[in-house]
């Protein structure tokens, strides 16, 4: 067999197309793509491999072969466009070139049925230096199709009809070739991985650190190197525990370290840190901290009241403020990257062209979907974001309450009103639970309940909360929501033609404030969920560690600053469905009532504390006098009888006991007769005003 290498003291063929008097020994002319692709023979080692997958289509190609030859050595090279056609109509019809894996051709090169099995007998040595030139043409692609002798043939200047077919065949075959790379990647990583598993003994293979080593890290500064090195490690072994577990290590073990690594390297609390891993896998928990790192964009509100999106933009673009439209789920929210003049002092804020406001308060009104001339509370109201976009979307029809319950608030509340060119709202400074005593019950279409909680889920926004808040504040935010949800639910009225609608929002992670409320007050009231209208956020809970929540609640929604791109939020919308309570007896957070102390918080102010001592006290005194009542009943009963039996008398039958109240009925006589008292004084000082 000769040797298949290329014969060096012979230069590239002319690129010019044969003429009728080629003999048979000639072999046609490369193409101008032929001969610039031109590369060295294959090595000897891929010999055989060529071999085999060349004898496997012998038969099918030697025809087409031979064919091709003789109209070579026959025919004048193709000038027109018919002829061209042709030739590409007999690559169509099966004439297609053998091929390798490393892309040789198959006409005339090293694995052709020809060069074995010639029916002259000859061997040609232009072949041998010709057909390695289109060897590898994409290095091994093996799929896409190779031009043909009679495309070599013509001219250089005239494509055929079926290049574009070639090209799709060719990153086709460039595409599996990354694939086979990219699974060979994989298979590798994975044998590393199992090198690396905690039967192997080697220095570079992670363990968790002794009890001495970690005593010594204590007595000095944190090394935050050692701590980043080592969290990524443990968050890597417990994405795939089985394979990559440390060495004589379990998993609790590893989950308690990476605990107390990132309550030292990003500055949590043990509380937050474990509740944060309660509800995130590891991986997803280093993204959700590393978003808390880093700020939100910067968003403003266009309002519609005074002027359009479009116009605001070009106005703010002339000053020198880089910004794009927040997003599609937004027509009124626009996102500034960065300005040369300052964002809430420019002519168009302080026109109340648009208001400073974050992506996330968007939701709650746009889950509202507020219509005109309605009747609607926001019961958390400053300072005033969420009360102006509603207006604007009512277009300063209807009516609309906002409720502040901290004086200190007041100002940016109504400053803000008065600048948006908002006209259908009141002001109003109440605690929420009395709104439906103030407002009266069943007489409002919606409410919006933003309501004040941990702020787990602003963290970029306020750092304190990172090592501020505890399990106790948890449980005292959950109480106070659970009241203020269930005095939202009383206000609205479920016969509303238009409305019957609240909406519940916390701008916290924390199931106990958002799921566990929700799933309370499906309980208490005669409610239901419904669609939020958001088409993007992750579906809430149905269930989380120990605890089982209403099915329908995967229609509540949450947002996450790592995958939404925007502070941590969550969102219910809930349908009244009639007016009446089915509260239980022992529904003691359900009927809280003023009198109650107020729970310490962030958000709330604390209210004064010698006017509701004074109250208690009040009631004590009156359950005593009632019990003392009753005793000196019972005890004159007694006497009475023993009196009439030593009389003789006969004994009267005892009357019926009347029904005891519940302590909700008992709570609601006082709530009527403490209203009634109101009224009857402002009418005593309307009365003395009328004389003056």
């Amino acid at each position: 067999m000769p040797a298949l290498t290329r014969n060096k003291s012979k230069g590239p063929k002319s690129q010019t197309p044969p003429s009728k008097k080629v003999t048979k020994a000639q072999a046609p002319a490369l193409s101008k793509n032929q001969a610039k692709t031109q590369k060295p023979p294959l090595k000897m080692a891929e010999k055989p491999q060529n071999l085999t997958l060349k004898k496997g289509v012998k038969s099918q190609k030697k025809p087409p072969l031979k064919k091709q030859k003789k109209d070579v050595v026959e025919e004048a090279p193709l000038e027109s466009d018919e002829e061209l056609s042709d030739g590409s109509d007999d690559l169509e019809s099966g004439e297609e070139l053998d091929e390798s894996d490393d892309g040789e051709e198959g006409a005339n090169g090293l694995g052709s049925s020809g060069f074995f099995s010639d029916d002259d007998g000859e061997e040609n040595d232009d072949d041998d230096d010709e057909e390695p030139l289109d060897d590898n043409f994409l290095e091994g692609s093996g799929d896409e199709e190779e031009p043909s002798d009679l495309d070599a043939a013509s001219n250089s200047d005239s494509d055929s009809d079926s290049d574009s077919g070639d090209i799709l065949k060719q990153s086709d075959a460039i595409d599996r070739e990354d694939a086979k790379r990219q699974a060979e990647a994989d298979a590798e990583m994975e044998d590393f991985n199992k090198e690396a598993g905690p039967d192997e003994d080697s220095e570079f293979a992670f363990q968790l650190p002794t009890e001495e080593e970690l005593e010594e890290e204590a007595r000095g500064p944190p090394d935050l190197p050692l701590l980043q090195s080592r969290i990524k490690e443990i968050v890597r072994a417990l994405s795939n525990f089985n394979v990559l577990r440390p060495k004589g290590a379990s998993r609790k073990q590893c989950v308690e370290q990476l605990k107390a690594d990132l309550s030292s390297y990003y500055g949590y609390n043990s509380f937050l840190i474990g509740a944060l891993f309660e509800l995130f896998p590891p991986v997803e928990l280093m993204e959700l901290i590393e978003a808390f790192e880093k700020q939100r964009p910067t968003s403003i509100r266009t309002n519609t009241l005074k002027t359009r999106r479009r116009d605001l933009a070009d106005v703010l673009l002339n000053r020198g403020v880089n910004l794009d439209p927040l997003s599609k789920w937004s027509k009124v929210g626009l996102v500034v990257y960065d300005s040369q003049v300052p964002i809430g002092a420019t002519p168009e804020y302080l026109a109340g062209y648009y208001m400073l406001q974050g992506a996330s308060s968007f939701l709650p009104v746009m889950a509202l979907a507020p219509r005109e001339n309605e009747r609607i509370v926001d019961v958390a109201a400053a300072p005033g974001g969420k009360t102006t976009y509603i207006a604007a979307l009512m277009k300063n029809t209807g009516l609309i309450y906002a409720n502040e319950m901290k004086g200190s608030r007041l100002k940016s509340l109504t400053a803000n009103l008065h600048r948006m060119g908002v006209t259908n709202t009141i002001v109003s400074n109440y605690d929420g639970r009395e709104l439906p005593k103030v407002l009266g019950p069943h007489c409002i279409d919606r409410v919006l309940l933003d309501a004040p909680c941990s702020g787990t889920g602003v963290i970029s926004k306020d750092e304190s909360v990172k090592t501020s808040k505890s399990l106790d504040d948890i449980k005292r935010f959950a109480h106070l929501q659970k009241q203020l949800l269930l005095a939202a639910i009383d206000m609205v009225d479920a016969t509303s033609k238009t409305g019957g609608i609240i909406v519940y929002s916390t701008c916290s992670l924390m199931v106990a404030e958002n799921e566990a409320v929700i799933d309370y007050a499906l309980k208490k009231r005669n409610v239901q969920l419904v669609s939020t209208g958001l088409d993007f956020g992750r579906d809430g809970l149905k269930r989380f560690r120990e605890h089982r929540f209403h099915p329908s609640l995967n229609l509540t929604k949450r947002f996450y600053p790592h995958v939404h791109n925007m502070d941590g939020f969550f969102v219910a919308k809930l349908k009244k469905m009639s007016n009446m309570k089915h509260s239980t007896e022992d529904d003691d957070e359900a009927v809280g009532t003023v009198e109650e102390p107020d729970v310490s918080s962030d958000d709330d102010e604390a209210g004064d504390t010698e006017e509701k001592e004074e109250r208690l006290a009040k009631a004590k005194e009156i359950k005593e006098n009632k019990k003392k009542e009753k005793l000196a009943k019972l005890k004159e009963s007694k006497k009475d009888k023993k009196s009439k039996s030593k009389n003789g008398n006969v004994e009267e039958p005892p009357k019926a006991r009347k029904p005891k109240k519940k302590r909700s009925e008992w709570k609601s006589e006082i709530s009527q007769a403490r209203e009634e008292k109101r009224i009857a004084m402002r009418e005593m000082r309307e009365k003395s005003k009328d004389k003056q």
